[in-house]
């Protein structure tokens, strides 16, 4: 028997990032973590930093991180649009790393007219992106 799937498109601001069938999506909205499947309840919500996960039709799975943005689930189909959206091998685990040690630097240091909300945003966004590199080498490791 051949498994359900929906179409998913999944596109950023510079490229159409991956588009065919799908299994299963699972995503970080910001209420919390979403599971999307065939048959799922339509949808229009806020995703924020954090790893996409697919497993396509064929059973294999794909790992993606997104900076943020907009899901969109219809009875056929799933739209993911984000900022950026990097395959997890296209990660730079060093800069991920400096990015987040630099943010955590500034937040230490900062006075009052310090940007709180930004470097916040470069904080999640370097974590979330060493949370996919963390999790590739995990299923490496199996």
């Amino acid at each position: 028997m051949a498994a359900m799937t929906v179409q998913l498109d999944m596109v950023s601001a510079e490229n159409h990032i991956f588009s065919g069938r799908v299994a299963q999506l699972q995503v970080s909205g910001t209420e919390g973590e979403l599971g999307i499947m065939p048959g799922h309840a339509a949808l229009l919500t806020s995703i924020k930093p954090g790893m996409a996960r697919i497993v396509k039709q064929n059973g294999s799975e794909e790992v993606f991180y997104l900076s943020g943005g907009i899901l969109e689930v219809q009875p056929s189909s799933i739209s993911v649009l984000a900022d950026v959206v990097l395959r997890a091998d296209e990660i730079d685990e060093q800069a991920a790393a400096e990015a987040k040690l630099r943010a955590e630097t500034a937040m230490a240091g900062a006075g009052a007219d310090f940007n709180y909300a930004a470097a916040a945003v470069e904080l999640a966004q370097a974590i979330a992106q060493l949370r996919v590199v963390e999790t590739i080498k995990k299923n490496i490791a199996r």
